[in-house]
């Protein structure tokens, strides 16, 4: 049902004001890994078609400029810096990220990559998820260079940690084309094992390096975006194909998460390393009632061409809608930055069908006292 003018109001002022969080977190350090979803500019350093670097990206922000960002504006790990007290994390690759900027973290995503090596191959020369943890290596020598490995382990240690991966491993890999290598290769329950029995070898090498409060994303609604709607979809319906390999993808992935969270020894609950948020239902939420969070469409990309806008990628001679607030999704694949900020919100204060076993919230609560 339609939520009132005045719900409406009062979503949008809840939206622009998050809640006050303890000073303590400004101190704490954050570390991105993953795809487009959190990619803050990486790639605009390489030769690859995986970029965001011209307008119209960028348009919302301050100076107007493409930053590198998938979005018109904020990305969702830009909104869960500002709630953590934090400066914006700078890329890995940005030659700024040096000194005190290093107490900051880094964002270490690269656009097109996925769990597997050969997902985003069309890209060429991305950062993939190996390469990603090589660069945390680094980040931590320099780290200790600068400010000795005592004080480079606390700051790891105390640091938020966020990886976002699995969903190129569908949409650019098993069903990228028809009759795929992988698709060949693999029924979907067994590639869902298969990416999983993957994706839990680079969880532990991450744990190895030092994080310890990861916060893992699962596959959002992969057959809702605006790109699969335009390939496959007659009336704006989902692909059910797409919807199902993430329907059954996120539980196994977070039933992953328990047996690795009793691996390390830190059980469920407030102990928990590893948190599985769920992506998918924080999505869902705006597509099956977008007007009831103030949206006008969750089918039709902000910025692209053809159906639903969502041929193609989004460059300065694309459609371009006027009030990008009204959009779910900027592009083929990506929110807006309203919605991001609907995400981040339920990153921060979501019950557990959101990010489970415990809220961000809960989570600066507890760790205030290991912050450097």
């Amino acid at each position: 049902m339609a939520a009132s003018s005045w719900q409406v109001a009062l979503l949008a002022l809840a939206l622009c004001v998050l809640p006050a969080l303890p000073a303590a977190s400004a101190a704490r350090a954050f570390f991105i890994f993953g795809d487009s979803l959190v990619d803050n500019g990486n790639n605009n350093y390489l030769l690859t078609s995986a970029r965001a670097d011209s307008w119209p990206y960028g348009i919302d922000t301050p100076d107007h400029r493409a930053t590198g960002r998938f979005s018109n504006g904020k990305n969702v790990v830009d909104l869960i810096s500002e709630q953590i007290g934090s400066v914006p994390v700078l890329p890995y690759l940005s030659p700024e990220l040096d000194g005190q900027n290093l107490l900051v973290g880094a964002n270490f995503a690269s656009a097109g990559i996925g769990i597997l090596n050969d997902t985003g191959i069309q890209f060429a020369n991305i950062i993939r998820i190996s390469k990603q943890l090589t660069y945390f290596e680094q980040y931590k020598h320099r780290l200790a260079k600068l400010y000795g490995p005592e004080r480079a382990a606390r700051v790891v240690g105390g640091a938020l940690t966020l990886i976002t991966l699995g969903g190129n491993d569908f949409v650019n890999n098993y069903y990228l084309v028809p009759y795929s290598a992988r698709s060949r290769e693999f029924s979907l329950p067994d590639y869902i094992k298969y990416i999983l029995s993957e994706y839990k070898q680079v969880l532990r090498r991450i744990h190895g390096l030092g994080a310890r409060r990861i916060l893992v994303t699962g596959v959002g609604p992969i057959g809702c975006v605006p790109a699969e709607l335009a390939m496959h979809s007659l009336d704006g319906s989902c692909d059910p194909e797409l919807q199902r390999a993430s329907e059954a993808y996120n539980p196994q992935m977070e039933a992953m998460l328990n047996e690795l969270n009793a691996e390390v020894g830190s059980g469920g609950g407030n102990g928990a390393v590893f948190v599985a948020v769920n992506t998918r239902r924080m999505h869902d939420d705006f597509i099956a009632d977008p007007k009831a969070y103030g949206f006008v469409t969750a089918k039709e990309a902000c910025c692209g061409q053809g159906r639903f806008n969502g041929i193609g990628i989004c460059t300065m001679v694309s459609s371009l809608c006027a009030n990008r607030d009204e959009y779910v999704f900027w592009d083929a694949f990506h929110p807006t930055e309203r919605a991001n900020r609907l995400i981040a919100q339920n990153y921060l204060t979501g019950s557990t069908d959101y990010i489970s076993p415990m809220n961000l919230s809960t989570i600066l609560h507890l760790d205030r006292h290991l912050h450097d």
